[in-house]
């Protein structure tokens, strides 16, 4: 497979981690603790998409590509489903523990086993996959450039570009946004300029949640929904936190990118296999963090 291939496969896998990682980010930089349930958030998401694709096809309506309206459905349920359970989390067990990050943090590994717990109990162990045809790659694209590149491909890049840049928006020129990056920068002096903590808190669960569950409908849709695929791509999903500079969105959303296309083009190292790409993206990310402590966009630390 030609390195080009590789990239390409590297930029879709990247795209799931960025939206995995930014909705991580976005906790931990108003939350203040890493939330290690965030990997089954996600799972929660793409089996929230799952019963709703399985009901559409219930009721005779039968997805003809991926390019569909039922897509938008199950990329929506998917998003309810995460914002639910990740603001119902909020409310149940991190707000009334009220503790320090390193309690949070335990917690959360609590939490995640419960969150698994309940979808094996609800669908299984099985691997199962949406009800979306299969075209295989797009002729066009193939004929000119020899590259494998699906609709499904195209459906999480494009549509992670599209939440990226909005998200920029958010962030960068509406009044939510620069709440949410003042509460992230000094929450003390949020609160005392008249920034109230509940809206921002809120509004992180809100979109951690979203992005969660939108990241584990696209992991779904790229290979298979299993039960423990969150936990599988977690800890990739912390590397590129952590390689972009924690608590950094936009430190996270290249971060992403760069652990999605390491672990994928791991086969262009020299005796290397693909078995080994976890590791590779590991490695990488601890030689850029010797160079630079604090992350690619994180602050310098002395």
């Amino acid at each position: 497979m030609s390195a080009i291939q590789l990239a390409i496969d590297g930029i879709v896998y990247g795209s799931i981690i960025v939206l995995g990682a930014v909705g991580l980010s976005l906790v931990y930089s108003i939350g203040d603790f890493p939330n290690f349930a965030h990997g089954d958030l996600m799972v929660a998401g793409a089996y929230g998409g799952l019963v709703a694709n399985l009901g559409l096809t219930e009721i005779g309506l039968q997805p003809t590509s991926v390019f569909s309206p039922e897509l938008l459905v199950t990329v929506i349920v998917g998003l309810v489903i995460g914002i639910i359970v990740a603001v119902a989390t909020h409310y149940l067990v991190f707000k009334p523990l009220d503790s320090g990050p390193i309690a949070l943090l335990i917690t959360s590994f609590g939490v995640a086993l419960i969150y698994r717990s309940l979808i094996w109990m609800g669908f299984g162990s099985s691997a199962r996959s949406y009800n979306f045809p299969r075209s295989g790659p797009i002729g066009s694209i193939r004929d000119a450039t020899g590259l494998a590149v699906t609709n499904r491909m195209l459906v999480i890049v494009l549509v992670t570009a599209v939440v990226v840049a909005t998200l920029h928006f958010v962030l960068q020129y509406s009044m939510l946004g620069k709440k949410m990056r003042a509460a992230a920068d000094n929450s003390d002096l949020a609160r005392i300029s008249g920034i109230r903590p509940r809206e921002t808190v809120l509004t992180m669960w809100v979109g951690g949640g979203a992005l969660a569950a939108m990241g584990g409908v696209f992991l779904g849709l790229h290979t298979l929904i299993r039960p423990l695929m969150g936990f599988d791509i977690l800890l990739l999903i912390f590397a590129a936190v952590i390689l972009g500079g924690i608590g950094s969105i936009y430190g996270a959303m290249l971060g992403g990118f760069a652990i999605g296309l390491a672990h994928e083009m791991t086969p262009v190292v020299p005796g290397v296999g693909s078995e080994y790409g976890a590791a590779v993206a590991f490695t990488i990310m601890i030689i850029i963090l010797l160079v630079r402590p604090g992350g690619i966009l994180g602050e310098e630390t002395t």
